[in-house]
Parts: C-alpha cells; structure tokens; sequence
C-alpha cells in the first residue's frame, strides 16, 4: 500500500520548503528568500518512530490579494489548483504560519480552506527561534484548526514534537508488501520544450504546472505509475541551460536539482524542440546523461507545428543523427505532447531500453565475439609491441559494463575500443543504454 501522505501547507515564504527539507533528510525543495519560489508539489519519504509517510510540499497558497505581479496572476491561479488536488490526497495536513509576523489576513482564508478539507490539520508556527516567540505563538489559537506547535525549521527546535503530532494522526498502517522493482524515468530537456506538457499528457491529468513561462517548473516532481505492470517513476524536471548561461539563484539551483534527477533516473526523455532543432544546450543535456551513464530515449516535440512528409521526417532524423552522433544507438521518435501524438509508444520505448541496461551476456558468447572481431580486423600495434587479449567479461549492468583483460593497456587505441562496442551493439543490441568499455592489463586482474 502507498505511504500516506502529509501535506505541508501555507502562504509563501513561511518556511515550508525548509522544513520539507529538514524532515527528507536531503536538500530536495528550492529554499530561496523569495516568496512563492516552490511552485510545484515535492515529494519526500519520511521516518519517526517507525512510521513511514511521505511529505508532500506544496507552492505557497497564493491568494488573490497576494499576486501583486499582473503577469503572475495565472500562476498563482495554478498553483492553488496544485495545492486542493495535494490536499484531496493528504491524510494529515500540517499547516505552517510565520511566528514571526502573526496571524495574516492570508493566514485567516488558508485556515478556512483547511478547515473545509475535512483533513487532521496540524498547525506549526514556525520560526519562534526564541521564547518570546514560542510564548507569542499562543495567538494562532484565534485560527480555529488546533494548537499550534512553536517550532524553528531552520535550527530543528520543536520539531519533534511536530512529527509526534504528525504520527499520531496518521491512519493505521497497512501490512507491508514486497517492494518492486521500478523504473526511474527523468524528463529532461532545455526550458520551454515541453516537459511539463509531456508529463500531464502521459499522466492524463494536470500534475505539474503548464505555462508559456520559460521556467516554469523549477523542482524535480515525482509521479508513480504503472505501464504494463511494471511500476514506472515519472520525474519532471526543471529546464537545464549550458553551465556558463546559468544565473544565480533560483535557476542555478534548478538546474543543479535537474542533474540530481538525471542522477537517479535509469531511463532519460530528451525532448528535442522539432521547430528549432538541436541547439547547443539539447547537446549539453545528452553529454550531461551519457556522463551519468543513463539510458536516453530522443524525443522530438512539437511535431505538429511542422509539415509532415516523408523528406521533413528523413531531414529531421538526419539532423538529429549529426548533432547528437556521440549517442548514435539513442533512439529517435516524434511527438506533440500538446496533441498528444505519438505518445502511445513512449512507455514501451522506455521498458525496452531499461530491460536492455539490465542486459547480461555469459562469458562464452563475449569471448566468441571478441575473437571473431579481432581476426576480422586486427587491433592497432606500436613498433615491436602487438596488443594481446586474453579475456573478456560483463562485470555489471545498468549501464553494461564490460573488462577487458590485455598485455598492456597503453596499446588500446579509443578508435579500436569504439569498434568492439559497435560489434558487441550489432550483436546484442544494447538499444538505448551506453556501453563502459574497462580495458586492464593481466596483473591486474587480481
């Protein structure tokens, strides 16, 4: 059964990401003296006293009043869309409130959505770094949705008394299951492609914020589901620019948690804008992966906005084939995440290529390979030193890896590396997961 969720809600900037943070063990939420800089929901697990839950941190509950920015009015419509779907899911609500500036008008509404939510709710009056403030945090009682807990996200006081309370309203909890196996699947891709809208379209419902914004979606979001009974995690991405066009700020640490993402994914979606093209940055985001050694999968969005024939699709395949040559086994496909076309096929991609990092050749088929590859062509020498190979085993998977046992390894030209792995690829296939080619002299095989 699925952990049960706790969502942590509010108006911006009363400290709800840092807590999010504390509690997940991890720097997963943009932390930033900006209001409302977390905009989509996060997900976290979570521990205390030997109850499992998830947190959820949602943007900041932005009221009407509280836009200010004309331009920004429809994001702040959205994200209160977000928050009431994370709301419908929680079990326990923790509603956080600022110490340090009392009871808001702000603070009045959000207690009167909670309060409608039907939910436990658990009110923290967070940073009361003091005792004048933990004593001031008695006004709160005025919103009607519990006692408030004093607590200090960013020093840690109070907040084991918070998670007390947070246990204590949680439902009983389910008989475990054997965990399964899962596919971690990253939506990666520069600003404005469409990850977002990719993400909703396989989803089939709004889970990440969709604008016209470039930047809209700044956090990694997590989304499990399952595609032919295998459990799938869908992780959403903030836009990745080159590192030397990254500003300061909110940003540098997107793209930051964007690679983390890339880090812990197994499979990768590369959106690729089809009207544009491959830019500098699409290249930097493909390097970026095949460094963390991930599968990638080539996505070609927006495909509708362009004359489809057959010379537009053979132009746009070759187009990709050259700019990206440094993965040539990533495969290509077309899509409209807004029309929702070609999107069928993804979840199947994205199985393939995972079995395929998974891949394990026995010894005896690699080694027959190898040898029939080095009569057809013989490796590179020096004057009076000749390459030798003894051996050749899989010492891992995901990503395959391969040993190599040798004479001497200065004598491994990369053109003669790059030609087993195209052999071991023409035989085993391989589609979609790079290939680690390790090369050790025959002492070091101990």
């Amino acid at each position: 059964m699925a952990k049960p969720l706790v969502a942590i809600a509010g108006r911006p900037n009363v400290g709800k990401s840092t807590f999010f943070n504390r509690m997940g063990g991890a720097p997963m939420a943009i932390v930033e003296d900006l209001p409302g800089t977390t905009r989509d929901r996060l997900y976290a697990d979570a521990e205390w006293n030997g109850r499992d839950f998830t947190l959820v941190d949602t943007g900041g509950l932005v009221l009407e009043h509280d836009t200010g920015v004309e331009s920004r009015a429809e994001i702040a419509e959205r994200v209160r869309e977000q928050i009431n779907i994370a709301l419908q899911e929680a079990s326990v609500i923790v509603f956080m409130v600022d110490a340090t500036t009392g009871i808001t008008p702000t603070d009045l509404e959000v207690a009167d959505m909670l309060r409608r939510a039907g939910k436990p709710v658990i009110v923290a009056a967070n940073k009361a770094d003091n005792e004048k403030r933990r004593l001031d945090a008695v006004e709160f009682y005025q919103l009607g949705v519990g006692d408030p807990i004093p607590i200090s996200s960013l020093h840690g006081t109070g907040t084991g008394d918070l998670l007390d309370a947070i246990v204590e309203n949680l439902p009983s909890p389910e008989p475990a299951e054997e965990e399964e196996a899962v596919v971690r699947v990253a939506i990666v891709g520069r600003p404005n492609v469409g990850k977002s809208s990719l993400l909703n379209a396989l989803l089939g419902e709004e889970r990440a914020i969709v604008s016209d914004i470039p930047g809209t979606t700044r956090d990694a979001i997590d989304t499990v589901v399952e595609w032919n009974s295998q459990r799938v995690i869908l992780i959403d991405t903030g836009g990745i620019r080159r590192r030397g066009k990254i500003e300061k700020g909110i940003e540098k640490y997107s793209a930051l948690r964007a690679e983390r993402a890339i880090a812990r994914s197994d499979v990768t979606l590369l959106l690729i804008d089809a009207v544009e093209g491959v830019t500098a940055q699409d290249t930097h985001i493909a390097g970026y992966v095949l460094e963390e050694s991930k599968g990638v999968i080539i996505l070609g969005n927006k495909w509708d906005l362009i004359e489809r024939n057959k010379e537009m699709v053979e132009e746009f395949h070759k187009h990709v084939r050259q700019e990206l040559n440094f993965i040539p086994w990533a495969p290509l496909h077309l899509i409209s995440a807004k029309r929702q076309e070609g999107l069928k096929e993804i979840p199947s991609l994205v199985l393939r290529v995972a079995e395929e990092r998974r891949k394990r050749i026995s010894t005896g088929l690699l080694n027959r390979l190898v040898q029939d590859a080095l009569e057809e062509h013989n490796p590179p020498t020096k004057p009076g030193k000749y390459l030798k190979f003894y051996y050749a085993t899989q010492a891992g998977i995901a990503p395959p890896t391969f040993v190599f046992f040798v004479n001497d390894t200065d004598l491994v030209h990369f053109s003669y590396e790059r030609y087993l792995e195209n052999r071991i690829r023409s035989v085993f296939g391989f589609e979609g997961t790079p290939i680690k080619m390790i090369f050790r002299s025959r002492e070091e095989e101990k």
